[in-house]
């Protein structure tokens, strides 16, 4: 494993076991409302926890964040 993988990996067992679930969803594809509604909390829970996911792995846009879950065997490509 690259120190790469090593630090990513790292970075996602950071991650609580709510922003690993709303990362998975938010990959997915799914709005901030559809997962909202899914595990019971308001829309903008969903972009707080979004934008905490993103800074906790350093990551500014969407596609990188969709990429980072590929590569972590969080989604399928």
């Amino acid at each position: 494993m690259s120190k790469q993988e090593e630090h990513e990996t790292a970075l996602l067992k950071g991650l609580s076991p709510r922003e690993r679930e709303v990362l998975v969803l938010v990959v997915e594809g799914r709005t901030s409302r559809e997962i909202a509604r899914a595990i019971g909390v308001q829309p903008s829970t969903i972009d707080t926890y979004r934008s905490r996911i993103m800074a906790k792995l350093g990551i500014e846009d969407l596609p990188s964040l969709v990429r980072f879950a590929v590569r972590h065997g969080l989604i399928k490509p």
